[in-house]
């Protein structure tokens, strides 16, 4: 059944599990991008991203990752190369686990819904992770559900499920504004001035969408945060199964990373207040944003401290005052709807979250909807996101 018509802009994970998810269910799809695909400057680019349950006191999230893990496998059981690794998540803090903590609560709340994490202490960190420098480290656990997806390729794959679904693929096109009849959007023209006409738009730029959508700028900041490439030499120390995905004391450090890669890479990322950045503006990692990186690793990972960067590059953020995702319509505009503000998190929910935007597009009721909903006056809220490190 032909249920209409929709343009999704942007074709990082939001907009292509979008797309694939609308056309599923029967619409006519539309999905522009200046591309390529995976764009290089989209927040959905690079070579992993972080797959964990983990969420502290906050069940929601932990709730939607459990659906999520099982996409995961399911996806990974189609492909004819897995591109989700389930390493397990290894979750340290450098002071004993306390009520109130990410880890602790993390902790109860995997426990409390089945999920069988286990405690780690400086013992068995030394014992069984050998590359941690385990006295600065007291406590933490390991989950098993878990681990990282290689963003990029996963991007791709959704891309290419897209058109073998019949989405109508424009790459190359470049959003130029919307097509308004009063306050109803009824598409969108390119810069090279094309109309496209559309019963429903949805905006799923990333970190451009305030650029494209102006009314919006004071409701997204959008942030860098510096990764870092290493190649160390020891490749059975930073294999898979001693140096699964870690965080660590990541709500007071904002440190995490990633075991060695298929290319041999071992990748470090900070998940904490970042920089304002222009998305198409210079994204040169400084030596102030290596330096705290050289005094982590020096206590952490002793063996990695000494090695040179081998890339390095800045992740891009769409961050939200709250730290919640925007998946909603516009209410002064009929016809428009974003979904955005990943802040930093979202790439692990790919595979719910087409279902979750599509639901938007169509008005669906969900439970979700109070917390991912339109919420442009929010001067004072504060992020939410018990992992991130607040600086």
């Amino acid at each position: 059944m032909h249920r209409g018509t929709v343009i999704v802009v942007g074709a990082g994970i939001f907009g292509v599990t979008a797309a694939l998810e609308l056309s599923r269910r029967g619409w006519h799809v539309t999905l522009v991008d200046p591309g390529p695909i995976p764009h290089p400057r989209a927040a959905s680019t690079d070579i992993s991203k972080v797959i964990r349950m983990a969420y502290g006191r906050d069940e929601t999230y932990t709730e939607l990752m459990e659906e999520a893990i099982g996409i995961w496998r399911e996806w990974n059981s189609r492909w004819a190369d897995p591109l989700y690794h389930e390493t397990g998540v290894l979750m340290m803090t450098r002071s004993p686990m306390a009520e109130g903590g990410f880890e602790s609560e993390s902790f109860r709340v995997l426990e409390k819904r089945g999920l069988e994490p286990y405690r780690v202490s400086p013992a068995d960190l030394r014992s069984r992770f050998p590359a941690w420098r385990a006295q600065h480290y007291a406590d933490g656990f390991f989950h098993p559900r878990g681990g990282y997806a290689e963003s990029g390729r996963v991007v791709e794959k959704v891309a290419e499920a897209c058109r073998h679904q019949g989405v109508d693929w424009r790459p190359g096109v470049r959003f130029g504004g919307l097509l308004e009849e009063g306050s109803r959007v009824g598409g969108i023209r390119s810069t090279s001035g094309e109309r496209l006409p559309a019963d429903r738009v949805l905006v799923a730029a990333g970190a451009w969408t305030p650029k494209i959508l102006p009314h919006l700028a004071g409701s997204f900041r959008i942030t860098g945060h510096p990764i870092f490439h290493f190649r160390p030499p020891n490749t059975r120390l930073y294999g898979e199964r001693l140096f699964p995905v870690f965080t660590a004391d990541i709500s007071r450090t904002g440190w995490y990373g990633f075991p060695l890669n298929r290319d041999g890479v071992v990748k470090i990322g900070n998940h904490g207040p970042g920089r304002e950045v222009d998305p198409d503006g210079d994204r040169t990692v400084t030596s102030e944003d290596e330096a705290p990186l050289r005094a982590f690793l020096e206590q952490t990972f002793p063996t990695l401290a000494p090695l040179p960067v081998e890339e390095k590059r800045l992740c891009l953020y769409c961050d939200t005052r709250d730290e919640h995702f925007w998946i909603d319509a516009d209410p002064e505009r009929p016809g428009l709807f974003v979904a955005a503000g990943d802040s930093g998190h979202g790439f692990k929910f790919a595979p719910v979250l087409g279902r979750i935007i599509a639901d938007a597009v169509e008005g669906n009721p969900s439970p979700l909807h109070a917390r991912f909903r339109w919420r442009p006056r929010m001067e004072s809220a504060r992020g939410e996101e018990e992992a991130r490190w607040h600086g």
